[in-house]
């Protein structure tokens, strides 16, 4: 699995309107850096906005017309809704996140940012899970044999 392009869950785009200002800020960092969203990412952040912050759908248009800027935005389709059912099976995850994890293997990103599944699960050898606000372990060195 390399290094390479980052996929963004909603719940961290959300974070972008949190009074949270350290949250706030990591969000900010990781959207700033480009990467990519699904449809399903807008779709959750617009009804989040919308029902439980009471945003007005100009300052929500605002929102998402920036993150649209900032990141590439993957289509809703069968594969992925597929690959979707298929990630809901094989690693127990809720069908709505699998149709997030299946948008961003099917964007051939490496990394997935999230704060609501498990850190660091790796899936199908490509994609890990990385929650942005806990400390990542620092990867092991391997210890040489004689």
């Amino acid at each position: 699995m390399s290094a390479g392009r980052a996929f963004i869950d909603s719940n961290i785009v959300l974070y972008l309107l949190s009074a949270d200002t350290t949250k706030a800020d990591r969000a900010e960092t990781i959207l700033a850096s480009g990467g990519s969203i699904s449809v399903q990412v807008l779709n959750e952040v617009t009804n989040v906005a919308r029902r439980k912050l009471n945003m007005p759908w100009n300052d929500i248009h605002d929102v998402v017309t920036q993150v649209k800027a900032l990141c590439n935005v993957e289509p809703l389709s069968i594969e992925a809704h597929d690959k979707g059912r298929y990630v809901a099976e094989r690693y127990g995850l809720s069908v709505y996140d699998a149709m997030i994890v299946a948008s961003a293997l099917l964007a051939g990103c490496s990394v997935l940012y999230s704060e609501d599944m498990q850190n660091g699960l790796v899936i199908d050898e490509q994609l890990r899970i990385c929650n942005p606000f806990v400390a990542q372990p620092v990867a092991k060195k391997p210890t040489r044999t004689r």
